[in-house]
């Protein structure tokens, strides 16, 4: 009896996680996810020493601030490119492309100390400047996840995505930071040389994210609108229940790994398809109220980028890069671990829901950052806001891809990233003056106030708010109601 249980309380756990839908998932979605996790490892690398590496070729902290905007500002444009055409010339020749110009940007910044050439590097190829996502990859990346997974378990596979894109940045932090200290202590190493043979190493990763890039088979491609159509008519009642629903089928809760790959039918042969994407006027009218909201909370983590409270925990506390790489992986871990949790809470109380009251308690953790003058409480309260605030990111996909069309997706989520991005640019810029100035506790201060009032504007605008699926199974269910009146 006692081991009855015990396996029913670890299946419960599994399907709880999201391990069953995970491991249920298509050989494309695992890559998908296991490209994140690769392409975020080398971002936490970045992370932890573009401003160092900058500030020891003698870059002001002013300088270095303009440097991120502008790198911003390139991706921006690449971003903007390349995902409005990416389902047209083809979601995996985009990846690859991507992947390419990963690669070139840390061979350019492993090479060269000229500012300059390390702007356009930045802009044309791929270096993070803020220690989150850039480029095109996660745009394609989530249309091609929300293809390939039901409604029923899509925040399970986002959660996954997400927490592995955490552990990536996490592992890139630490063995960066203790590579770092290692070089430094070899005789005749200088920090400057230590972080080119960190760049040279980021240019690897991007090669290896190319190699999976190139595993990937047609299937993460864009279905036509009929074969959309299709998929979503024949789901099954469990498939189509929402995923912004508080309440969920019992069986599917339990079972939520059975659906785990919808039927894609290949494109119709000699069939010509636009390169431009087309968005429907409902889509645009939620997109806009989106764009407008998600661009003050981008601003405000351009203000704290992570590469920014490296910068701040190393300057302020005279901490060394390994003891700073050690911080950021226990608390990028915390992250990475809390998307778990937020899967199986969205479940109960809805997505919406679940972003606000996660994402809140994490903004005010992050404006009390600089108030210690103690470096240990200092670490506390950004621990406590590890523990929040990425639990935000898997739901808002999960919105999202709700929200609009299948076919819509992959422009819509660039569309949202291009946004993020324009308004991110011009933090960076920001906290850089203010730090000049040493008035770098604003800059926490103002992130966390802008994040908070982020996360209560959307509670307001949004609460009861149905998806297309949600729309569908009403209809649907009228129109059985209806049938079965005349009958």
């Amino acid at each position: 009896m006692a081991g009855k249980s015990l396996s029913s309380g670890g299946t419960w756990l599994m399907n709880e996680l999201g391990v069953y839908s995970i491991l249920g998932s298509p050989r494309d979605t695992k890559l998908l996810c296991l490209q994140r996790f690769v392409r975020l490892f080398g971002y936490g690398v970045s992370t932890l020493i573009l401003a160092l590496y900058l500030s020891s070729i003698d870059v002001s902290d002013a300088k270095i601030g303009l440097f991120f905007t502008l790198t911003i500002w390139g991706d921006v444009i690449i971003s903007l490119i390349l995902t409005l055409f990416a389902d047209g010339l083809g979601r995996r020749r985009t990846l690859m492309l991507g992947a390419a110009l990963m690669t070139l940007s840390g061979v350019v910044f492993a090479l060269s100390g000229n500012y300059w050439v390390l702007v356009v590097a930045s802009i044309v190829g791929v270096i993070s400047p803020n220690g989150n996502e850039i480029g095109p990859f996660k745009a394609i990346e989530e249309s091609a996840l929300s293809q390939l997974s039901s409604a029923a378990i899509r925040s399970d596979i986002f959660a996954w995505y997400t927490l592995l894109g955490n552990a990536g940045t996490a592992f890139g932090i630490i063995i960066c930071g203790w590579l770092v200290k290692w070089l430094r202590s070899l005789d005749g190493w200088t920090p400057t040389r230590a972080y080119r043979i960190m760049f040279a190493f980021y240019a690897l990763l991007g090669l290896v994210k190319l190699g999976l890039s190139i595993m990937l088979s047609d299937k993460v491609e864009l279905q036509t609108e009929k074969q959309a159509y299709q998929q979503v008519t024949e789901l099954t009642d469990v498939e189509i229940e929402s995923l912004l629903s508080s309440d969920q089928d019992e069986d599917e809760a339990t079972h939520p790994h059975r659906k785990s790959e919808p039927t894609i039918i290949p494109p119709a042969p000699g069939k010509k398809r636009s390169i431009l994407p087309s968005i429907s006027p409902a889509s645009r009218g939620i997109l806009t109220s989106l764009c407008i909201l998600f661009s003050f909370d981008a601003f405000a983590s351009g203000i704290a980028s992570a590469t920014w409270i490296t910068y701040f925990f190393t300057t302020k506390f005279a901490l060394p890069e390994s003891s700073v790489g050690t911080l950021f992986f226990v608390t990028s871990i915390i992250a990475a671990l809390s998307n778990l949790v937020a899967s199986s809470i969205s479940k109960r109380i809805g997505l919406l829901k679940t972003m606000v009251f996660t994402h809140l308690p994490s903004a005010i953790f992050l404006a009390l950052i600089p108030a210690p003058s103690n470096p240990f409480v200092a670490m506390l309260f950004l621990a406590l806001r590890a523990c929040t605030q990425n639990m935000d990111q898997a739901p808002r996909q999960a919105f999202l891809a709700a929200a609009v069309l299948p076919s819509e997706r992959t422009a819509v989520m660039g569309v949202v990233n291009v946004v993020r991005g324009v308004s991110a640019s011009g933090g960076p810029v920001l906290t850089g003056w203010l730090a000049g100035i040493q008035k770098f506790w604003i800059a926490f201060v103002l992130a966390g106030a802008l994040k908070a009032g982020y996360d209560l504007a959307m509670l307001k605008l949004f609460v009861g708010f149905k998806s297309r699926e949600e729309e569908e199974e009403g209809e649907e269910q009228e129109r059985r109601r209806r049938s079965e009146g005349v009958a």
